[in-house]
């Protein structure tokens, strides 16, 4: 089965999520998941997860990311089983419907969102009553501190350490940041129950691209790599990106009177 497009940089992402579909289909007793996925964009993650049968709902606010996600998904013959609806976390009931979906993914969303404790109150009152699972994808502190430091700028990477939002200035792009425990204890927050922490582009970022590329099989060997340290919470605390897979209690579901 092939990974998504975004390659050996989410490939760790990719490989627990289509185990977690795997291992929901069974659960459910059906082939085809009801998936929805927040801030989706062009399709990096819906689309392969529509090419193993699934529906996939994308929430997105870029008209031209629902776009771009349109037309990849008739490329890729599932047009007929992804959906795309302009949106946000924060509004996503307006667009999706309430503990309608087996799958929720939340990638590259709570380091943007105003409030992220709402945005994951939303996105887990999005799965099933009595049985779904989230994925959550977010960037890591101890990645943006370790970059920061090796490429010497000591002051940023200190700076970012002790920032509350993990930012290294005035010019760092992402809003925020999160710890493995933090991100953990948000998801927990929501009556879910943590099934896996972890690390994602623990050194993609930091190889040298021209080094990737000119030495045979390094992508494939790096992918690799980044697979056998994802779990190590070691690395966790290094790594660019932290995801997060968890799942409903059993008998049970959040609680859709917390969401605002």
């Amino acid at each position: 089965m092939s990974r998504p497009h975004a390659h050996f940089r989410t490939a760790v992402v990719w490989e627990v999520l289509r185990e977690a579909l795997d291992d929901r289909a069974k659960a459910a007793g059906r082939e085809t998941l009801d998936v929805l996925d927040t801030g989706g964009g062009t399709g990096n993650f819906a689309v392969p997860v529509a090419r193993l049968g699934h529906r996939v709902t994308v929430v997105d606010p870029s008209p031209d990311a629902l776009f771009a996600l349109e037309r990849r998904a008739t490329e890729e013959g599932v047009a007929g089983r992804v959906r795309g609806v302009q949106g946000d976390a924060h509004g996503l009931f307006d667009v999706a419907e309430r503990g309608g979906y087996d799958v929720v993914l939340c990638h590259g969303v709570l380091e943007y969102v105003d409030d992220p404790a709402e945005g994951l109150r939303n996105v887990a009152a999005a799965l099933r009553p009595g049985g779904g699972t989230l994925s959550v994808l977010a960037a890591g502190l101890g990645g943006a501190v370790l970059s920061r430091a090796l490429a010497g700028h000591f002051t940023e990477a200190r700076r970012a350490l002790t920032d509350p939002d993990g930012r290294w200035g005035g010019g760092d792009p992402v809003p925020r940041r999160f710890t493995p425990e933090r991100l953990a204890s948000l998801v927990a927050a929501n009556g879910l129950e943590v099934g896996a922490v972890h690390g994602v582009r623990v050194f993609a970022d930091l190889v040298p691209g021209a080094l990737v590329d000119a030495e045979p099989g390094a992508t494939e060997a790096l992918a690799r790599l980044e697979e056998a340290v994802a779990e190590l919470p070691a690395f966790q605390s290094v790594a660019a990106h932290l995801h997060v897979l968890a799942r409903t209690r059993e008998g049970s579901a959040p609680s859709a009177g917390e969401v605002r």
